[in-house]
């Protein structure tokens, strides 16, 4: 293992680094003045929920600082309330990391619960030392003693019992023979500070609620602020980096750790939390749309939960560039969705096969194609990457086009078909449009052109030019299929939320198109294979509903952006 002040002066060295965030600035000086000897960091969350798009950065920011350092990373699961924590999100949880970080070290996965005896014994140590009591006081009356962030609070009357009554009443809790809610274990700062967090907080509470990792075997239950320093101070962290929200907190955090007298005590640090626009993140309100049966599931596409990024078909790789581009800082600030977009974009582009779908079709019948007769045709699968080499696409007498793509009187400057127009049928033949069908509603069902046989993509025809070129799927040969057009689940102009509170669906934010016709070669996708389908966007066979004989696509996201790099 390199000694870690190397580690720092080789990462500095390294040509291109040019800077560095301020996280990374202060490990730096820790390693420098011999704090820390090996960099530890963890991601904490608590299994009451899916992870979303904020915990990926909080995820690649701490396992990249402990890459960097050749140092550890953890996955602890703060499982201190088991009203809200359930298996099922401890399970997707270690698969949305999994997933972030390419690989998971099992043996660095924790539970806070294993610490639940050495937290009591902490709780203990507090109360022998006189900085930590029992409390009878309701939680109105509690309310009542804090105070306000102008006024100070009130000591609570049973703060002077002796230790030896905190202690006895302290086992009595563990017991069982208090009510819920009856008696909380509080610790023993000062009322009046400023800090309204170091106003005597309580440290433990008596609830009655079966664990989903100790079952019964406690009565009481730790809270977040106290527990959370004395996992990481038990792991070894060093570095406990959290969003902003936790600032107030650290004075708190860093009280624990000081009064339990931990050798090597964790150093807290706080950074900017990652915002998205017009995306909804809160638990709460996901899980509103997940019971109230507006979306399918935590992992339903038009979310921003890992899974549902995931489902829809994005990558680690545009995760990991996304939270690149949205940088570290503390300083407040939103990420646009468009940058997102983006950098799945750049990260597919040059990967993914680009494949023919026609998702809201009409006959093309070439009416001098010989009948009967299907010829194959060579089509790059990605022009910008010849690597990728070449595939034989079916052609025949009948085809599909987009429905968009014809028009019995076009505007000006359409330079698709219509009557007497001539366009390049992509990497197939020229077809100029002789005739069409409707129904009795006058809407075209049926496309007739004729086609020059001399002008045959890839045949070097240098004769006459056309402006438009579309593309098609051989209808002999087609298979048929489902698409899935999303849009953000929330209305960008109204905003997220109704006056009400509750949240503005947007109803257009699923489409589902479910007469789409693709080429042959695509009735072969697996579960989470990913396409571009030309000019319709980036598209990923959706791992729950797509079957072999129902296959179903997401888009991604559509070929057009918004945004441009800085």
């Amino acid at each position: 293992m390199e000694n870690s002040v190397d580690v720092k002066a080789e990462e500095t060295q390294k040509e291109g680094v040019v800077s560095r965030n301020f996280i990374q600035n202060i490990i730096d000086q820790d390693i420098e003045e011999g704090v820390y000897q090996k960099i530890v960091t963890r991601f904490p969350p608590e299994p009451n929920g899916y992870l979303h798009i904020g915990h990926a950065k909080s995820i690649l920011l701490n396992s990249g600082l402990a890459e960097q350092y050749h140092g550890d990373f953890h996955l602890r699961f703060d499982d201190t309330n088991p009203t809200k924590e359930k298996t099922e999100f401890v399970d997707s949880i270690l698969e949305d990391v999994k997933w972030i970080c390419g690989d998971l070290d099992m043996e660095k996965v924790f539970y806070a619960s294993d610490y639940f005896d050495q937290m009591y014994e902490c709780a203990v140590k507090l109360i022998k030392k006189g900085r930590a009591f029992v409390c009878d006081l309701s939680a109105e009356q509690m309310r009542e003693y804090r105070g306000t962030l102008t006024e100070p609070g009130k000591n609570s009357p049973y703060r002077d019992r002796s230790v030896e009554e905190n202690l006895d009443l302290f086992e009595r809790m563990r017991a069982g023979e208090f009510a819920d809610g009856s008696r909380v274990l509080r610790a023993k700062i000062d009322m009046s500070s400023p800090n309204i967090n170091m106003r005597d907080p309580i440290l433990y509470r008596v609830a009655r609620m079966e664990h989903h990792n100790t079952g019964n075997k406690w009565c009481i239950y730790p809270m977040y602020d106290f527990a959370h320093p004395i996992e990481d101070a038990i792991e070894g962290v060093t570095h406990s980096i959290c969003t902003l929200e936790f600032e107030d907190h650290r004075p708190l955090y860093d009280w624990v750790v000081r009064e339990l007298e931990f050798e090597t005590p964790p150093k807290q640090i706080e950074f900017a939390k990652l915002y998205l626009t017009n995306v909804v993140t809160g638990k709460r309100y996901i899980k509103k749309l997940v019971e109230d049966g507006i979306v399918d599931g935590w992992d339903d596409p038009r979310l921003v939960s890992i899974a549902a990024l995931r489902r829809r078909g994005f990558t680690p790789e545009s995760i990991r560039m996304f939270m690149e581009l949205s940088g570290v800082s503390k300083a407040q600030s939103s990420s646009d969705y468009a940058m997102l977009e983006y950098c799945i974009r750049e990260d597919l582009k040059m990967k993914r096969p680009r494949m023919m779908a026609v998702l809201d079709p009409i006959k093309l019948v070439i009416t001098n194609y010989p009948e009967n007769e299907i010829e194959y045709l060579d089509v790059s699968n990605n022009q910008e990457n010849e690597a990728m080499g070449v595939r034989k696409v079916p052609f025949g007498k009948v085809l599909y086009i987009e429905r968009e793509d014809f028009m019995i009187e076009p505007p000006k400057k359409y330079f698709r078909l219509f009557p007497g127009n001539e366009v390049r049928l992509m990497n197939a033949y020229f077809v100029t449009c002789t005739d069409y069908l409707t129904d009795e509603d006058g809407n075209v069902t049926e496309v007739h052109c004729t086609y020059d046989p001399e002008t045959k993509s890839g045949s070097g025809f240098a004769g006459r030019k056309v402006k438009g070129t579309i593309h098609w799927v051989c209808a002999e040969t087609a298979v048929k299929a489902e698409a899935r057009l999303y849009e953000n689940i929330v209305d960008e102009e109204k905003g997220v939320y109704n006056e009400d509170g509750s949240i503005n669906v947007n109803p257009n934010s699923l489409t589902v198109m479910e007469n789409c016709y693709i080429e042959p070669a695509l009735a072969e996708a697996e579960s989470m294979d990913s396409f571009q389908f030309v000019r319709h966007g980036y598209f990923a066979a959706d791992s729950k509903d797509s079957q072999k004989d129902h296959l179903v696509f997401n888009r991604i996201v559509s070929m057009k952006s918004s945004y441009r790099p800085k």
